[in-house]
């Protein structure tokens, strides 16, 4: 069967919606460490990791080996029993979040999780307001839909939740760009503190550390250390959305909140993606006395799942044996510096940003600020035929590039990566 053929299929039976990259919609069939083959046999250099999900790389022996052990005794239980590899993961995830006394909840989704964070903090606050970051994306739930600040994933503006939204999480668009960094922070805490005196107190702040749809953006270090100490001293919630930035891919921290770390750890934290390494894990940590909040009874059917949370102990495991955070900051800045140099000599880049291994490249019509999503098409197409995979992103219709391999990237790979995506860059000009 041709990739035509099953297109045809897919487009039958499946909404039409569900989007797919590329004029010619290809099928991945398998990979290794840091590359995928396609269906017809062509071998390409996966910057994207299935929307950084592939963590550590394809096909990792450790990771394949657990799933494999676990599936031989048991796949599944529910939380309904006693579930030994839940108890040792959550153990490992409640240590490395920096949350006081946390607990942790499983799910099967980073949608799932802040939909679960979004309901332990308007219960524990008893208010339905949330405060959102424009330009963000947190899921495609109805909740998590609804404080969505990206028209292009926002479908519906009906919710259960009144949604505020702040300024602060794009730093070079929008009223204060021109500013320097700290009067950047002072004039989005100033419209927070304003925003606060018009409404009744919102329950949380919810907050991607780096925008991931949004197209790899974020604010100066210390913007939400700076919000924390307005919205602390109102009772509100932050919660730190690390469904992408999480378990080190920024390099320089393990979780991103840690860039504004003043203020110490979030209320709430939420994560998937990487931890399962392709797995179906998200999660939720809370200090006791916030996720113990509910007074009715709740499971997870399949949040927590014994073969899921085989893989991300495994996982978790060789990211920190193998100091994939280091990596991705050794690697990374190799590579944002590289493709920084490629920007120089190509009109049609607004900004490469980003760091560790979560970089962002903005694409514009050459002499404007105006987006350019089909220059961003463009490049995925002309990079593909390179055999490099690409996601993109972006809250001026997607045309933001968004590069996040697998965080064991060597340096012969990041150099041939860059290289590919000089050449689509530059054959587009």
């Amino acid at each position: 069967m041709t990739d035509k053929d099953l297109l045809g299929r897919h487009r039958a039976v499946l909404p039409d919606w569900l989007a797919l990259y590329y004029r010619d919609p290809l099928e991945i069939t398998h990979g290794e460490g840091r590359h995928v083959w396609d269906a017809a046999g062509n071998k390409y250099l996966d910057f994207f990791g299935g929307i950084l999900t592939t963590m550590t790389a394809h096909a990792l022996p450790e990771v394949t080996k657990a799933v494999s052990e676990q599936a031989g005794r048991i796949i599944h239980s529910s939380t309904l029993y006693l579930n030994r590899p839940m108890v040792e993961l959550a153990e490992r995830v409640a240590q490395l979040s920096g949350i006081p006394d946390a607990r942790v909840f499983f799910t099967t989704s980073g949608t799932e999780a802040n939909d679960t964070a979004l309901m332990l903090a308007t219960t524990y606050r008893r208010s339905n307001t949330i405060l959102a970051m424009r330009n963000s994306y947190h899921g495609r739930s109805f909740s998590a839909v609804g404080i969505t600040g990206n028209r292009g994933w926002s479908p519906t503006s009906l919710s259960p939740l009144q949604t505020l939204y702040v300024h602060g999480g794009v730093r070079t668009r929008g009223p204060y760009a021109s500013l320097g960094d700290d009067e950047f922070i002072a004039a989005c805490v100033d419209d927070l503190t304003d925003l606060l005196g018009h409404t009744r107190p919102p329950a949380a702040l919810i907050a991607e550390p780096i925008q991931g749809v949004g197209g790899f953006t974020s604010p100066p270090d210390g913007l939400y250390a700076a919000f924390r100490e307005v919205l602390a001293e109102r009772g509100i919630l932050w919660i730190a959305d690390e469904v992408q930035t999480g378990w080190g891919r920024t390099g320089d921290h393990f979780w991103g909140w840690q860039a504004h770390a003043s203020s110490g750890p979030p209320d709430i934290l939420t994560f998937a993606k990487g931890i399962g390494n392709g797995m179906s894990i998200g999660g939720v940590v809370a200090r006791a006395e916030i996720m113990n909040c509910l007074d009715a009874n709740s499971i997870s059917t399949f949040g927590g799942t014994q073969v899921t949370m085989a893989a991300g102990l495994a996982n978790l495991s060789y990211l920190l044996e193998h100091d994939l955070q280091g990596n991705a900051r050794r690697v990374g800045g190799l590579l944002i510096e590289r493709l920084r140099a490629v920007a120089a000599q190509t009109p049609g880049v607004r900004e490469v940003r980003g760091r560790g291994l979560m970089i962002g490249i903005e694409l514009v019509k050459p002499g404007t600020d105006q987006a350019d999503p089909d220059a961003a098409s463009a490049v995925m197409e002309a990079a593909r035929e390179g055999g490099l995979l690409l996601g993109k992103g972006g809250g001026h219709n997607t045309s933001a590039l968004r590069v996040a391999p697998p965080l064991s990237l060597t340096v012969a790979e990041a150099e041939e990566g860059a290289a590919i995506l000089e050449n689509a860059l530059r054959s587009i000009q």
